[in-house]
């Protein structure tokens, strides 16, 4: 423990038990917009606030720019679905293509702390050949960089969180730091069916204290993790990194909404960030840039961001930004049981099996999925039972019966397709800065992937005794737009997270994700933004710009 508290002091900088301390707001130190910081992060989610809790640690001047509030749990998050709406990004967007991906509660965050705010608090890793599927597989791309280049940062952080669970058998066997938590009735149903159909399945990994860690209280099982913890149970920036961060000096301006990256012709490198707070047009100089916006805001912030240099948008002399935007086909399937299931009293995603991640070959498709338990709440419930034409009287019965149901979700691999891509809409948002159009379609093996996923979530749900089955289709996640290659012709930034283009700048999200696994991004976009960090701060100490540095 205290090695872990030597490197991130979050968990007992808050106070013991909800809320959070503000006396490291108020007494946050502040930069003067003149004054050239060290680094200028746009983004404080959890690429930008992994970031910033590292470079304030090792003595940078850091100032993150995040376009919501600075939340406190106790006054502005409620144990209500409908009550929640304003934890998401609500901003004007233009979605489009064959098959047009609904943008807001499951992909998207506002505020200080991003979508890990609203997120199940699943921290799964990704495999090692998640790293290399062109490779392997012969579809997506390989990564610059290998699985064992992140290890010992997954470690880290799942340290940091901390992450509960059984010791994991996929990928890359590996233990979690806390033991996991006691399993739901629907967790149970989905062990039952999956020992009935022969199947692997473990309980965790969740980034969700189990017994009190630092000042941060055990989870009370309440079932709104998706809502924001008021308990600070789950794990998200706002309580894991956040308070070190400020706690070491670095500056967090909420309500600050980037609208483009300054750029020096004459160096070639970039200069600070333009924002609007209160209505005013500011600029944070500074000797280094980090766009940290996720996969839609911050290629948007990139093309955005015009010159000479750049006529069609930053880092974009190839036309790669924006494009190779995925999501996870994540369809949920219920089963309804005799018996009072209540699977809303648990964490959301409590069991899981990884049993079908990789490439069967005997299966008509490539990559596979990943089923965990999902918990839906009772306006996410009636969404799925309308799904299915009941309406009315219809609609109310199920309503009444939804203690009896159970729900599993699957993580499908979409593939990453040049299509897939976020441009500008010619529509302009309150600041007058064009929003961003999104496009999406599926190919043939993404609705392979999406059928396979539902036929075995309804075998494990059936053998474990459920009398009817139901089926959503749905899409979770957003990764790619910015992602990163071996060489400027195939994406906007190198193994280092540095862009080709602007050797100042650099992007530490999920935009720069080249495939996606089927896993929850949240803890591989931490880890590769804690490694980014690292290689930033070496450069740094010896004695020449980080960005010319390699680690």
């Amino acid at each position: 423990m205290s090695t872990l508290r030597s490197r991130n002091e979050s968990a007992w900088l808050l106070p013991a038990g909800p809320g959070s301390n503000l006396l490291l707001r108020e007494d946050m130190r502040r930069f003067r917009h003149e004054e050239e910081v060290d680094i200028v992060i746009v983004g404080c989610g959890a690429g930008g606030a992994t970031l910033l809790q590292r470079l304030s640690r090792a003595g940078w001047r850091a100032v993150a720019l995040e376009a919501g509030p600075f939340w406190e749990p106790e006054q502005d998050w409620v144990s209500d679905e409908a009550g929640s709406h304003h934890l998401y990004w609500t901003e004007p967007r233009v979605i489009t293509g064959k098959d047009p991906v609904p943008l807001g509660s499951n992909n998207s965050g506002r505020g200080v702390g991003g979508s890990m705010v609203h997120f199940a608090g699943y921290t799964p890793r990704f495999h090692p050949n998640d790293f290399r599927t062109w490779s392997e597989d012969g579809v997506g791309a390989d990564w610059p960089l290998e699985y064992a280049e992140l290890r010992e940062f997954y470690e880290d952080i799942e340290g940091e969180l901390p992450v509960a669970g059984e010791h994991w058998p996929w990928g890359d066997p590996h233990s979690y730091p806390h033991r996991p938590h006691p399993v739901s009735g629907n967790g149970e149903l989905f062990l039952r069916g999956a020992n009935a159909c022969g199947i692997t399945a473990r309980v965790g990994p969740v980034a969700i204290a189990n017994g009190r860690f630092g000042n941060r209280p055990h989870c009370i099982y309440r079932g709104f993790c998706l809502q924001g913890c008021k308990v600070n149970a789950k794990a998200s920036p706002l309580i894991t990194h956040v308070p070190d961060a400020l706690a070491h000096g670095a500056e967090i301006r909420a309500d600050s909404m980037a609208t483009r990256v300054g750029f020096d012709e004459h160096t070639g490198l970039a200069t600070g960030v333009e924002y609007v707070h209160g209505g005013l047009r500011r600029f944070q100089r500074a000797r280094m840039v980090a766009v940290a916006g996720y996969s839609i805001e911050t290629p948007r912030l990139l093309l955005n961001s015009t010159s000479p240099r750049f006529p069609d948008g930053m880092c974009n002399d190839f036309d790669q930004v924006g494009r190779y935007l995925m999501v996870q086909g994540a369809p949920q399937t219920a089963g309804r049981f005799q018996a009072e299931v209540r699977m809303w009293k648990a964490p959301p995603p409590e069991v899981s099996t990884e049993e079908f991640y990789e490439t069967d070959p005997g299966k008509p498709y490539k990559r596979g999925f990943s089923i965990q338990t999902v918990s839906p709440l009772p306006i996410t419930w009636a969404e799925h039972v309308a799904a299915q034409g009941h309406w009315g009287p219809a609609l109310r019965r199920h309503m009444s019966d939804y203690p009896h149901w159970a729900c599993l979700g699957a993580l499908c691999e979409f593939l990453p397709l040049a299509g897939n891509r976020v441009t500008l809409a010619e529509e302009t948002d309150r600041n007058g800065i064009p929003v961003a159009c999104f496009t999406y379609s599926q190919c043939d093996n993404d609705r392979r992937l999406m059928s396979a996923a539902q036929k075995v979530m309804e075998q494990i749900l059936t053998a474990a005794g459920a009398e009817e089955v139901i089926t959503i289709n749905r899409y979770a996640h957003l990764v790619g737009g910015a992602r990163m290659a071996a060489g400027e012709r195939d994406g906007v930034v190198d193994r280092n997270l540095r862009s080709f283009a602007v050797p100042n700048l650099l992007v530490t999200d999920g935009s720069v994700l080249p495939t996606q696994g089927s896993a929850n991004p949240a803890l591989t976009i931490m880890a590769l933004a804690a490694r980014a960090a690292r290689v930033l701060i070496r450069g740094a100490r010896k004695g020449a710009p980080a960005s010319e540095k390699e680690d």
